[in-house]
């Protein structure tokens, strides 16, 4: 299955693309859409753009999201939380359910730990990828969303099958 993983970002997008089969799971492709434009309508219609281009180009089977982070600054919370509406509007049009993942549960899939930063992510993404090396951070991130919706796909089609066997 193909699976496309968004790091949501108004300036910075992140997407990664990855391949997994029986287990084992492939680089594909990593980038960020940087958003252009004055306001904020011209960013996001930017990004929207940008993001649709990617699911034409690669045409991933399987999406998923990093949840928003809320902190302190509501009006900075409300603007990445319009950016992570293209993040899941632009894989829902071409059809895709789009799955969620909190940001320490990503990490805790990928690193073993929930609490990592930046860097113990990075170099956990390019171990389970060989060969990968992402653009930036929000690539990285991106690509250890799509690790790690992966890891619950798999689980989720074992769990299923098993409840079908029983039955």
């Amino acid at each position: 299955m193909r699976i496309i993983g968004i790091d949501p970002g108004l300036r910075s997008m992140g997407w990664g693309i990855i391949d997994a089969v029986d287990g084992r799971l492939r680089h594909v492709a990593n980038g960020q859409c940087k958003s252009d434009g004055v306001d904020l309508a011209q960013r996001l219609l930017s990004l929207h753009q940008q993001l649709s281009e990617v699911m034409g180009v690669h045409h991933p089977e399987m999406a998923a999201v990093e949840q928003t982070f809320v902190n302190r600054d509501g009006a900075g919370t409300l603007k990445l939380g319009q950016a992570r509406g293209i993040a899941m509007l632009v894989p829902a049009q071409a059809g895709l359910s789009v799955a969620e993942y909190a940001p320490n549960a990503v990490k805790k899939a990928v690193v073993g730990v929930g609490h990592a930063d930046k860097r113990q992510i990075e170099h956990m993404v390019k171990l389970q990828l060989p060969g990968c090396a992402p653009v930036g951070p929000d690539a990285a991130d991106a690509l250890a969303i799509a690790i790690c919706h992966s890891f619950h796909a798999v689980a989720a089609g074992k769990l299923a099958a098993a409840i079908e066997a029983q039955a």
